[in-house]
């Protein structure tokens, strides 16, 4: 039987956004340089290797680095790659009000819209965190798909609005408080093209000062062997996937990680 491989790679172009939003960096020269850095080095040597092998990819970018880095941004557009939503500063939907979330949407579309001459169908949250809200904010602003759920890890799926959950509460009088099932959305038209931790270049190599548990220095070739084996896996197990790579300028743009990805 003939086996469909759908292989992707999603580029967050969180640069300096990341330690804005994300990272705990905001206040570091230091950190904030190696922001300009993703922008002004890593973006370049990503559109380079994927001019090498013809591949086209789709680069999420936030309003803050569009605005940052004009001339690298104009380039991964006029290379032919397809742009999505990322949020403006990295910001955490989850933490913000539904006011909040919409006007950096709002923004940000509009950005996209502009920059590209027609509107973005795709977004990836910020640091994979939605927001309850989020949903139904995207499918009013015509998205057609997301990449920021991991429900499933090489299958597509339809986002469902409004999951709910019982929190532990070790203060309440009795146990029973929150000994209650997951309670399932209502399916929305929203595809999700599933994220992984496991596929992406930031947990293994991207060192963070503020992190307790940072990597950053991990052998390349460990994760080019994990990545095999996910690989490995989904094509013996299923006559079709997806294989959604998640990379960053930040760390791909990285000589040890460009050399894997090569691989």
């Amino acid at each position: 039987m003939v086996k469909r491989a759908l292989c992707s790679f999603g580029v967050d172009v969180d640069a300096v956004s990341g330690w804005l939003g994300s990272y705990g960096g905001e206040d570091s020269p230091n950190d904030i340089s190696r922001g300009i850095f993703a922008g002004e080095v890593g973006v370049p040597r990503l559109l380079k290797l994927f001019n090498k092998y013809g591949i086209k990819t789709t680069w999420f970018i936030p309003g803050h680095s569009l605005e940052t880095f004009p001339k690298e941004m104009a380039a991964v557009r006029d290379a032919g790659h397809e742009i999505g939503l990322h949020g403006y500063s990295h910001e955490n939907p989850s933490s913000m009000t539904v006011k909040q979330q919409k006007e950096v949407l709002d923004h940000t579309h509009k950005l996209l819209t502009d920059f590209c001459g027609k509107p973005p169908i795709g977004s990836v949250a910020p640091w994979w965190e939605t927001s309850k809200d989020g949903v139904k904010l995207l499918l009013e602003k015509g998205i057609q798909y997301d990449h920021s759920s991991q429900a499933h890890d090489c299958l597509p799926f339809w986002t469902r609005d409004e999951d709910t959950w019982t929190n532990i509460k070790y203060s309440a009088e009795s146990a029973h408080e929150w000994m209650k099932p997951l309670q399932r959305g209502t399916p929305t038209t929203l595809i999700q093209i599933p994220a992984n931790w496991y596929l992406d270049d930031l947990p293994p190599h991207m060192f963070i000062k503020s992190s307790h548990n940072s990597h950053g220095f991990v052998d390349a070739d460990v994760t080019l062997k994990l990545w095999k084996k996910h690989f490995e896996y989904f094509y013996r197990e299923y006559d079709w996937f997806i294989f959604p790579l998640t990379i960053h300028p930040d760390v791909s743009g990285r000589p040890h990680i460009q050399l894997i990805l090569e691989e």
